[in-house]
């Protein structure tokens, strides 16, 4: 583990309110910390540098000395069972199951024990697939018996075992099959305080459980049959049925004790079941046939560290990007925050919405080149030690926080919830996502990426204010009404309904929004509304996938609606900002080419004043360019205003980026949905429209412009572009007239 690391309990706050910060550290030495404003967070010393302003410490301090943490991951149910239920001498245990990580370890399925007192007993799997029995008689643990049946991975098998303590005979089965042995020494009755689900001490189970349930004596064969198909025999304790309350955290019993559980670390629900006939996709429609959760050993969703940070935020803070600096003896950490304003109070006429919902679905995102490809981490590795400020951990290196909703957990299903309840190692000043042998170009995505729009607008003098995905989603167009004009940075990608409406609404009451970014708007979220900071994603049909969804998985556990793209979902992004996805590349950049229409037609020209060159963006400290990587276009069929006018489009992308275009604007190999060649549909598109009551949309198409922004400290027609958008659509005096 990392020897000085931590998080906060949320990703921003407002005047008057409070953080925490969650620190754990194993330097042995004293943590000292102090607030800085970032200004920049880009180590690349060919730019800008990173740039932090001392704020005064008053609201900060210390609660608990950080002292070193643990991260306990594995998801599992537990139920409480202190003084509801007599121990159990004879038992019987069912569950339907289907395994995805065999040969791992044991993994247990349903337990009821005391680890202490070497008391209880749990059904589970064993390495090698067979079924597996482990019973304390008060002095040790047993196994047994031997020659149990076995199951598959990814196959559904009903399994039991029954226990008679008057025989001492253990009776293990999946389906028909089954072996029995006697036991040597008596099973001591359970008298543990928690029974579990899918977990022991130091153990865990990976795949799905449906309908675990558990007996008070020791049923037959016949009577094992009969509970398997619903007609249960005498002596039932707990049926825990997994399509109930699928929203939340916790497991309904409904047999006759209500002996109701809690999951932890959020596994996941909504997932079909043994009973699934492919006929409805959608578990609320049949939820009988989504009785089933899929745990996994690596989930994490709440690193649960004391807290050793408190800062109350002083009235007179000012919103911006802070950071909380951590020095213990050689070891240093940061952790970013937002302030914004005070809820209703706006204080500058500009407002740049940052992505912290995208940050957070991107937290800790293991490259798949620093899995594979050794060059790529050994540049990685020199780029971040030689750059001064560079943060040196990269997520790769460090599973044990837990991995990105682009990565796959260790069973190789993906990774569908993300929490910043956790360290988040690649939103840090001075993180690198790509190493460049090339010193001009920084290789940043996200939250160190989006600093170069708030360097930019520090130095050009624009007072702003910083507002996030959090308090969007929350407060809605309330949020940004008291704003001239609205910017995101570079890349807004995972947005939830409520998010989009408040734009829509801003956009059509008269508000002006300045989009910057690349491939945004693009993915369907859902927030737990139990653990706020936890986000969830369902990989649906289509769209640049890091994993798919398993078919019937497609709707989110958390509010029960359809996920995946937000095109298949009837609100494509050109109908927000007149540009969507289009193509992909590498992290390298072109330019944009001046159209015609934007020399020419008056409602544009002037955002070409000053800039007589008619390319523009070839440079940039994201992949030399301003218009690479992920690049939207104009598709008047996906809700393109017909009067949008594009001002400039890009062109002649750098071969050796392997460029393609998105797979929900493919046909075949060889056709599209436009029906354009895919060359033709691998494009950016600078682009402007009137809305409704006096407002206007302005769109870059492009993740990689931001980056341009620095350039030439900061004077470069990139700049000078933005700037003549920025101040007219802050100007209330300005008129935006829709044609016709």
């Amino acid at each position: 583990m990392i020897p000085l690391v931590g998080y906060a309990d949320r990703l921003s706050a407002r005047p008057g309110e409070t953080l925490t910060f969650h620190v754990a550290n194993a330097t042995g030495e004293p943590v000292s910390a102090k607030l800085v404003r970032v200004i920049c967070a880009d180590a690349n010393p060919a730019g800008p540098g990173i740039q932090l302003e001392p704020v005064t410490s008053e609201g900060l301090k210390q609660i608990a000395a950080p002292g070193a943490c643990h991260v306990d991951q594995g998801s599992f149910a537990r139920v409480a069972m202190k003084g509801r239920l007599k121990p159990l001498k004879s038992f019987s245990i069912i569950a339907t199951v289907w395994p995805t990580r065999l040969g791992r370890s044991l993994q247990p399925i349903l337990g009821w024990y005391d680890d202490r007192a070497h008391a209880g007993f749990t059904l589970a799997v064993g390495p090698d697939g067979h079924l597996t029995f482990l019973a304390g008689d008060g002095t040790s643990w047993l196994e047994g018996p031997d020659g149990t049946p076995r199951v598959s991975e990814r196959t559904w098998a009903t399994v039991w075992c029954s226990y008679d303590a008057a025989t001492g005979v253990i009776v293990l089965g999946s389906g028909a099959k089954s072996a029995s042995a006697t036991l040597t020494r008596a099973v001591a009755s359970a008298t543990g305080d928690t029974l579990v689900i899918a977990a022991s001490p130091g153990a865990s189970f990976d795949g799905k459980i449906e309908r675990p349930m558990l007996f008070d004596r020791a049923l037959s064969a016949a009577e094992i049959d009969a509970a398997r198909a619903g007609r249960m025999p005498a002596g039932l304790v707990a049926a825990w049925d997994f399509a109930k309350e699928m929203h939340g955290d916790t497991i309904a019993d409904v047999g006759p004790h209500g002996l109701h559980g809690t999951l932890v670390n959020t596994p996941a629900r909504a997932m079909t079941s043994s009973t699934w006939t492919g006929r409805e996709m959608c578990y609320r429609h049949a939820p009988e046939q989504y009785a089933a959760i899929h745990f996994h050993s690596d989930d994490i969703e709440d690193c649960r560290w004391p807290a050793t940070h408190e800062f109350k935020v002083p009235a007179s803070m000012k919103s911006g990007s802070y950071a909380l600096l951590l020095d213990a003896g050689a070891e240093k950490e940061n952790i970013p925050f937002f302030i914004v304003p005070p809820k209703g109070k706006p204080s500058a006429k500009i407002a740049v919405l940052v992505s912290t919902f995208t940050y957070t679905i991107y937290h800790n995102h293991a490259r798949p080149e620093w899995m594979k490809d050794h060059e790529w981490k050994t540049a990685w590795e020199k780029q971040s030690a030689a750059w001064p400020g560079a943060y040196p951990h990269n997520p790769g290196a460090h599973p044990e926080y837990g991995w990105s909703t682009y990565n796959f957990h260790g069973d190789g299903s993906g990774i569908h919830t993300a929490s910043w309840r956790r360290p988040m190692l690649n939103v840090r000043i001075g993180y690198i996502t790509y190493p460049y042998p090339d010193i001009r170009a920084s290789g940043l995505r996200h939250y160190p990426a989006d600093s170069h729009l708030l360097a930019w607008l520090e130095k050009k003098g624009y007072a702003f204010d910083l507002i996030t995905d959090w308090e969007l989603h929350n407060e809605g167009y309330d949020l940004l009404k008291g704003y001239a004009t609205v910017v995101t940075g570079s890349h807004p990608e995972y947005h939830t309904a409520e998010m989009l409406d408040a734009l829509e609404t801003y956009r059509d009451n008269g508000g002006r929004f300045i989009y910057l970014g690349g491939n945004g708007f693009y993915w369907k979220i859902a927030l737990n509304p139990a653990r706020p900071g936890q986000i969830e994603i369902r990989r649906a049909e289509g769209g640049i996938r890091a994993w798919a969804a398993e078919p019937g998985e497609y709707y989110n556990q958390f509010d029960g609606e359809y996920g995946g793209l937000w095109r298949r979902n009837g609100r494509p992004p050109q109908k927000l900002c007149g540009v969507g996805f289009t193509a992909q590349g590498n992290f390298v950049g072109s330019y944009y080419r001046i159209t015609e229409d934007g020399r020419r037609d008056k409602r544009v020209s002037w955002m070409l004043d000053g800039i007589k060159d008619e390319i523009i963006g070839d440079f940039g400290l994201s992949g030399h360019g301003a218009a690479g990587f992920e690049l939207d276009r104009i598709d008047y069929r996906l809700g393109t205003p017909r009067h949008a006018v594009v001002i400039g489009r890009s062109e002649n992308h750098p071969p050796e980026a392997p460029w393609v275009v998105v797979p929900e604007e493919q046909l075949t190999h060889i056709t599209t949905i436009t029906g354009e060649t895919h060359k033709q549909l691998i494009h950016s598109d600078l682009t402007f429209f009137e809305t409704p009551n006096n407002g206007a949309v302005f769109s870059t198409g492009s993740i990689t412009f931001c980056g341009s922004l620095p350039s030439n400290n900061y004077d470069n027609n990139i700049s000078r572009l933005l700037a003549n958008v920025i101040d007219r659509f802050s100007d209330p005096k300005a008129t935006f007239e829709m044609p016709g």
